[in-house]
């Protein structure tokens, strides 16, 4: 009888998934914990031998926590108590080294869910910034699946590497990372139709629509996570003038917790509101028209003059609000991102094996080429 015949019987999961044993267990060296104060203020910390957490009423030696068990309470030599727990998902992506702005795990979790990754599915992203999106595709596909990242700059696509290698104990084995242009290098990785989702975190989506077009398999989903307004028009205009898609769906989202103290329940007083827009449709296959949606008449169409003011011009970061990493920000976030790996060489015991380390990612590995 298995345990899904016996509902009393014990889950079983698989331990040799990547990351499971990190996730469970006695606190390790090299582990991030979330440290939370009577505030409820939180605090990552990487676990190092003979390292001190100091805080302004005291410190935590990190030997107190390394062998001990996550949900526990600890106090700092001044006496303040604070919670000790693994970091979950979204607190990792919230407190990870970035050097580019993330996408949010309430935006992550809306692409997994209504983009259906699903395991074992083939899925292309562009624009892996610091791998936060990264980390819950590699989850959705699992093991048997393939994350195939391209990435532009090779100095987000290190901090993205680290990122990957914390949370999962080491590099993923579903995923791969190409640095250069989508347009240019997808055709080259994969064969027309062998793609199943292609999440697009760009500044130009309609730039790659022809490459993706040709990756996407009939029925795949695309989505794109786009900032302004402007984008997601264009980015929507240029899928409906290609017939190869459905209709677009754009939402965005918006997380409000509340506050809950005895009879005092309301709307805490800040929230994250508007992060991105996000923008949702599948591929036709080849030769088939679009079904054509009736639509409520509208006024006059828009002129030359208003559709080249909106359409017309380069999208820039700088001309959406961006604002760019500087190299000396960069340079230090490279530095503390992937810090488990470097936790682990720096504590092995002389002349134990090294670890598995982080695959190159300035090549395409051979089996893609």
């Amino acid at each position: 009888m298995t345990s899904t015949d016996d509902p009393s019987g014990p889950v079983r999961t698989d331990p040799a998934s990547t990351g499971a044993a990190a996730r469970r267990g006695p606190l390790r060296i090299g582990d991030k914990v979330q440290l939370t104060d009577p505030k409820g203020r939180l605090h990552t910390i990487a676990l190092e031998p003979g390292r001190q957490f100091h805080t302004h009423k005291g410190s935590i030696d990190h030997d107190e926590l390394i062998g001990g068990a996550e949900g526990t309470i600890v106090h700092t030599t001044g006496g303040v108590p604070y919670q000790v727990l693994r970091p979950l998902l979204e607190d990792f992506v919230m407190s990870m080294p970035r050097g580019a702005a993330v996408v949010y795990p309430k935006d992550a979790a809306l692409i997994v869910t209504l983009g259906d990754v699903f395991p074992g599915a083939t899925v292309v992203e562009a624009g892996v910034g610091s791998g936060a999106l990264t980390l819950s595709l590699l989850r959705a596909v699992g093991d048997a699946g393939r994350v195939h990242s391209f990435e532009r700059r090779g100095e987000f696509a290190q901090i993205a590497a680290g990122n990957i290698e914390d949370f999962y104990d080491g590099p993923h084995p579903a995923w791969r990372l190409t640095i250069g242009d989508l347009a240019e290098e997808l055709p080259a990785q994969f064969a027309p139709g062998t793609v199943d989702r292609v999440v697009l975190d760009m500044l130009a989506p309609w730039e790659c629509l022809p490459a993706v077009t040709a990756a996407l398999a009939p029925g795949g989903v695309l989505a794109c996570y786009v900032a302004t307004v402007p984008q997601l028009s264009r980015t929507a205009e240029a899928l409906r003038e290609s017939g190869d898609w459905t209709e677009p769906r754009a939402m965005e989202s918006m997380l409000r917790d509340w506050h809950l103290e005895g009879l005092a329940v309301r709307p805490e007083h800040r929230m994250i509101a508007h992060t991105g827009f996000l923008l949702f449709a599948r591929r036709l296959s080849a030769g088939t028209s679009p079904l054509e949606r009736r639509r409520r008449p509208q006024g006059s169409e828009p002129s030359a003059e208003d559709r080249a003011a909106w359409e017309d011009g380069e999208i820039t970061a700088q001309a959406i609000g961006t604002r760019e990493a500087t190299g000396k920000k960069l340079r230090r976030v490279m530095r503390e991102a992937g810090s488990r790996s470097r936790i682990a060489e720096r504590t092995r015991p002389p002349g134990a094996a090294p670890g598995a380390g982080t695959p190159s990612i300035d090549r395409t590995p051979e089996e893609d080429t």
